[in-house]
């Protein structure tokens, strides 16, 4: 939903402790965890970690998904009751008011996350991205009260390019946390990021380079300064896909890059010590 100027701020401000924060542990080399992606692009060892990130990075994109809820009997779309000037009513406990009738604002829930080209039109992402109420306990309770959550709108922000791009579903795994978005992106004209099914493609111990948003436009945020995210606000209104469209109309979207190596490698996932978090997930080892 729309955010203030202050909380945007707080916002960046917290996200830039936990770049620092995360810069400290790579170098204190921190235990191994889950891959959220577990997808992978084959880079040949002979690649500086400089020529990977110059080759891959603008063909990772900032995924943004827009949730909104329907009555599961009706279809109608829950709505706030009405937006004053310091945002949605509230009753007289102080939860904002939501309705299925009327002609208010349609609630909408926002979330980020990385998805890479894989293809022709086409872009890999996690399930959790696409469908972010997949196995989600946090919107659980939304289901629990009639409602089903449904995408308004998904789009995919690439590096160097001043605008989004509208994308949906192509393929979906109901077992795997896995996603194939297609979208009309071939004017883009990126490189491609292959996959390699290869059972050696991943050894314990290899290093490795993960790109993504980790944190979302907190991250993105965080490396601009305090001037333009008041400015951004301002012209976005704290809208999260104003933000977005503001923040590519200015060439300041680019994935964050960690390194690390491999620590495990499992059947279903691989344990790494590169560092990422919410909004990581869905891209690229």
């Amino acid at each position: 939903g729309v955010q203030s100027e202050q909380q945007l701020l707080a916002s960046t401000q917290q996200a830039r402790q936990e770049l620092n924060d995360s810069e400290s542990a790579l170098a204190k080399a921190q235990p191994t965890r889950p891959s959220s992606s577990g997808s992978k692009a084959p880079v040949s060892l002979l690649q500086s970690p400089e020529t990977v990130i110059r080759t891959y990075a603008p063909s990772v994109c900032l995924l943004h998904v827009s949730v909104g809820f329907l009555d599961k009997n009706t279809g109608q779309p829950l709505r706030y009751g009405g937006i004053g000037p310091d945002g949605p009513y509230k009753d007289s406990a102080g939860n904002t008011v939501y309705t299925l009738e009327g002609r208010g604002p349609e609630v909408r829930s926002d979330f980020f996350g990385t998805g890479f080209i894989v293809g022709e039109n086409k872009i890999l992402t996690n399930h959790h991205v696409a469908q972010p109420w997949w196995e989600n306990d946090e919107l659980l309770h939304a289901t629990q009260q009639g409602l089903k959550p449904v995408v308004a709108t998904m789009a995919a922000y690439f590096p160097d390019s001043p605008r989004g791009y509208r994308v949906e579903i192509a393929e979906i795994s109901k077992g795997a946390d896995l996603a194939l978005l297609t979208g009309n992106i071939s004017e883009l004209k990126r490189s491609t990021l292959k996959l390699d099914p290869g059972k050696a493609a991943a050894v314990s111990g290899q290093p490795l380079i993960s790109l993504g948003y980790a944190t979302g436009l907190s991250a993105i945020l965080a490396r601009t300064s305090d001037e333009t995210v008041t400015d951004i606000v301002k012209v976005s209104g704290g809208d999260p896909k104003g933000v977005i469209d503001e923040l590519a109309r200015r060439n300041l979207i680019r994935p964050l890059v960690t390194q690390g190596h491999i620590g495990d490698v499992l059947t279903d996932r691989l344990v790494y010590d590169a560092q990422t978090t919410t909004g990581g997930s869905g891209g690229p080892l």
